[in-house]
């Protein structure tokens, strides 16, 4: 197949694109050149911001069979690409997110579930409200048949540029005691990069259409499962301090911002982990282990040095070392 990422250079745009490779896809795609593209791919240079010089005009010419684009900023960038590429491009996938759901989704929500309002001619909205703007641009222009939604949840593993996995593996790297959330038997839901890759080029060449949500089962793995792999890959000499998410949240540290990937029992915990992913399920998706994702992720953090990189568009994560040493010696 021909296909076009727009992207294609960091994270989930670099996973989908090296595993249409090692198929033997013919791989373009489209970025700004400030990171070298993956191997076998050939490269269009632009720039989708408002206002960018380059803009689009490297895609003025050109067919594919689908593009897939990562876009999570103004929707109407989506839209531009979108109807420049109408006419010469077979599919469009979108890799969406489940913040598209209304808030608060119920545990267990499909995606059938309400949505948030979404505009594909707005420039700087929140984040759900960009994720479903640029599905409906994607919408507009390719029309339902021709659209694939890739609702993802917790995306990690290599290439990671947000620094939620990242920062627990250099956070355990360094050994000592350590702040562990609980409860160690909370079930956790996400999905590996590379898995997410893979289901999407599947889904791509069979042409399915419209939404799913993608990320594991829930109960997948376990907040223990996940951290004793860091553990066993990094071979510190970590000793993970088990702590209620009583304890936690009445110190002021917060779920998933100070503590990545982590969520107490509670709402916010049913909208990020217990989504329905039954559908996804049925189209083929599968999940590698979680102590696959660890090994793997830290295998390439070693590779380039130990920092991963940071994504200029959102804070680093994680607790500094104060407060953490701050809990556990109040502990």
């Amino acid at each position: 197949m021909r296909l076009l990422i727009l992207g294609g250079t960091e994270f989930v745009g670099r996973a989908v694109a090296e595993a249409a490779v090692a198929r033997g896809w013919e791989v373009t795609v489209f970025h700004r050149g400030r990171h070298e593209p993956p191997a076998g791919t050939r490269t269009l240079i632009g720039d989708r911001a408002a206002g960018a010089p380059e803009g689009l005009a490297a895609l003025a010419g050109g067919a594919w069979d689908a593009v897939v684009d990562t876009w999570s900023a103004a929707p109407s960038a989506v839209r531009d690409a979108a109807r420049l590429l109408a006419d010469r491009v077979g599919r469009y996938v979108y890799v969406s997110s489940r913040s598209v759901y209304a808030w608060p989704p119920a545990a267990g929500l499909d995606e059938d579930g309400p949505l948030v309002e979404g505009d594909p001619d707005a420039d700087e909205v929140p984040y759900a409200e960009a994720k479903r703007g640029g599905e409906l641009a994607a919408l507009d222009a390719f029309g339902s048949d021709r659209t694939l939604f890739v609702r993802a949840g917790l995306i990690i593993g290599p290439y990671e540029n947000v620094g939620r996995l990242p920062w627990w593996l250099g956070r355990i790297a360094r050994g000592g005691p350590v702040l562990a959330p609980g409860p160690r038997t909370l079930p956790l839901q996400y999905i590996d990069v590379r898995d997410l890759a893979e289901w999407t080029l599947d889904a791509t060449e069979a042409g399915l259409r419209g939404p799913y949500n993608l990320v594991s089962p829930p109960g997948h793995t376990t907040t223990g499962e996940l951290l004793d792999a860091c553990v066993r890959v990094t071979g510190s000499d970590a000793e993970l301090r088990w702590t209620a998410p009583e304890t936690i949240l009445a110190a002021g540290v917060e779920p998933w911002s100070d503590l990545p990937v982590w969520i107490p029992p509670g709402e916010l915990y049913d909208a990020m982990h217990t989504a329905d992913v039954s559908k996804a399920l049925g189209a083929g998706l599968r999940c590698r282990p979680a102590a696959e994702t660890v090994a793997d992720t830290w295998a390439w953090l070693e590779s380039i040095g130990g920092a991963a990189p940071q994504r200029p568009d959102r804070p680093p994560l994680g607790l500094a070392p104060e407060r953490e040493a701050a809990l556990l010696s109040s502990d």
